[in-house]
């Protein structure tokens, strides 16, 4: 489907969040799955190990965002806290796809697109997964299959990324509908260029926010040792889920 011309291309960029400081409150990682009963793991997006980590904040909110849900609805996370070696790599990647998808666009262009879609690794600004603050989230079905998100885009066109994205199916728009209702009265925030990333703490729910600071900056867990399969340089490549 192509692009509308009132498809808004929002980004919350570096430059306009590296000025928010960051007064990290300490507040633990903890294992999603264990404190949030109701929740999903989804599939994997791409090849490398996964950890199923969030702040002890964000896995309250999204204990509660679980049980909000009507019936027919569960919530999928595909990822919480994610190390910064496999941010590079994601990002990365996401810019090769873009640049195979699109030859036509400037370096200018693509860089844009592709740091709305996937963090780059700036120590001013840190990737809003590695704050262990941010959430990638999907409604599914009981039986494991996805609700509508995108109709009548295909999943993995860009152009439907948008929170706000015009041309959505009624279909979608209450998928989107029901998610939001879930999430927002939690604390959580909607990151507006990616319908499914819900942050909290982070830079970017202070922008969105008009907070004072964020109070997550980027960590690890004690002890992590990264896989080291996954220490490498080469873009990741994304799997195509259906």
């Amino acid at each position: 489907m192509a692009i509308s011309p009132k498809t808004p291309l929002i980004s919350e960029s570096v430059s306009a969040l590296k000025g928010i400081p960051i007064r990290d409150n300490g507040e633990p990682l903890v294992d999603f799955l264990e404190a949030c009963p109701l929740l999903v793991l989804d599939q994997p997006r791409f090849t490398y190990r996964r950890e199923t980590l969030v702040r002890e904040s964000v896995a309250r909110m999204l204990d509660e965002a679980t049980r909000r849900l009507p019936d027919g609805y569960k919530l999928a996370i595909v990822e919480g806290w994610r190390a910064q070696h496999i941010q590079r790599r994601m990002h990365a990647g996401i810019r090769k796809r873009l640049q195979a998808k699109h030859p036509d666009w400037s370096s200018t262009k693509l860089t844009r697109i592709a740091n709305q879609f996937t963090a780059p690794v700036d120590r001013r600004v840190p990737p809003p997964h590695s704050t262990g603050g941010a959430v990638d989230v999907i409604l599914i079905k009981p039986d494991g299959s996805y609700h509508d998100h995108t109709s009548p885009f295909d999943r993995y066109d860009e152009n439907c990324y948008y929170a706000e994205c015009p041309g959505l199916s009624d279909r979608a728009k209450e998928t989107r509908r029901i998610l939001r209702a879930a999430l927002l009265p939690t604390g959580l925030t909607n990151y507006p260029s990616e319908y499914w990333h819900w942050s909290y703490g982070d830079q970017g729910w202070s922008y969105r926010g008009g907070h004072e600071c964020a109070i997550y900056g980027p960590t690890e867990p004690p002890g992590f040792e990264p896989a080291p399969e996954d220490l490498v340089d080469e873009p990741l490549v994304l799997i195509e889920v259906r």
